[in-house]
C-alpha cells in the first residue's frame, strides 16, 4: 500500500494543479505569518508606530512538507524574543539549504 501512496504522490507533485496548489498554501500561510507577526510587534512591516513592542530581523527560510509537496517559506524573525506559527508543530519543518 505505501507503493500506490509513494506513486500517487509523485503523479500529484507532477501536475499543475499540484503547483497551484502549493502556491495558494504558501500565500495563505505566509499572510497568516505577516497578521500574526503584526499582532506581535504592535505594527505591520515598515510601519512606525509608538506602540511598536519589537523589531523584525530578517527572514528564516524552512520547507514545509505537505501533501501537496513541500511548500518554501520565509518565516520572520523578530529582535527580541521568538515567533512560532500558532497553528503549525515545529516536527514539520526542514531548514532549506544555504545557497553557495
Amino acid at each position: 500500500m505505501t507503493d500506490d501512496i509513494k506513486a500517487l504522490r509523485g503523479l500529484m507533485e507532477k501536475s499543475a494543479d499540484a503547483d497551484f496548489l502549493r502556491e495558494m498554501i504558501g500565500f495563505g500561510a505566509q499572510r497568516l505569518m505577516k497578521l500574526e507577526v503584526g499582532a506581535l510587534t504592535g505594527a505591520a512591516h515598515g510601519e512606525k508606530s509608538p506602540e511598536r513592542l519589537v523589531q523584525r530581523n530578517g527572514y528564516r527560510d524552512r520547507d514545509w512538507e505537505t501533501r501537496a509537496g513541500t511548500v518554501e517559506l520565509r518565516i520572520p524573525k523578530l529582535r527580541k524574543g521568538s515567533y512560532f506559527l500558532a497553528f503549525w508543530s515545529p516536527g514539520g519543518w526542514r531548514r532549506r539549504p544555504s545557497p553557495p
